[in-house]
């Protein structure tokens, strides 16, 4: 079955996200002052052939593990769709 997963990646809660604090100095200059925090992320797009979506998950899980994400500074989530 063709299947197409996103492995989202975040820094952790209470690691300093740069990108994140640039934005929010720009949001605030521009009259967002409710603005109370941004975190960016990336979203890893990837297609793949998989017997169901539970195996697929499976693999993507282990990518993300193995290269996608760093398990020290970053969290990640995955989601699977058919395409």
């Amino acid at each position: 079955m063709k299947l197409k997963g996103t492995v989202t990646v975040a820094l952790k809660e209470g690691i300093f996200d740069p990108q994140g604090a640039a934005v929010k100095g720009s949001l605030d200059t521009l009259g967002y002052a409710q603005v109370e925090g941004v975190r960016i992320g990336k979203d890893i797009v990837i297609k793949l052939s998989a017997a169901s979506a539970e195996e697929a998950k499976a693999l993507l899980d282990e990518m993300a593990r193995k290269l996608l994400a760093n398990p020290v500074t970053e969290t990640y989530r995955i989601a699977v769709e058919r395409v």
